[in-house]
């Protein structure tokens, strides 16, 4: 069995994760792989920016960098996100973004 990357690709130092958020959830945690996107529960509501703030908080903190190296490229109104994260210092093990384990 491969590993599950199809949710993220470089662009030099970026890294660039393609997210598909639920938001209303009851934990803010990576959830499981969909298709070329990874799933992320937050327990923000899809109400007035909020959510797309606690993406960009969320990511931000788990990559280890400052809120503003995280930019939403795509996906402002809608769940299918794509993040461009700038210089990441941290790179979570890909189990404990996935549960995947080799």
């Amino acid at each position: 069995m491969g590993v599950p990357d199809a949710f993220f690709h470089w662009q030099n130092n970026t890294l660039v994760l393609r997210l598909k958020v639920q938001p209303r959830a009851s934990r803010n945690a990576w959830g499981e792989v969909m298709g070329d996107r990874i799933k992320l529960y937050l327990t923000t509501p899809p109400v007035e920016g909020k959510a797309n703030a606690a993406v960009i908080a969320f990511v931000a903190k788990e990559f280890g960098v400052a809120k503003n190296q995280v930019h939403l490229h795509r996906g402002d109104t809608g769940r299918d996100k794509e993040l461009h994260v700038q210089a990441p210092k941290i790179i979570p093990p890909l189990s404990d973004l996935t549960g995947w384990h080799p």
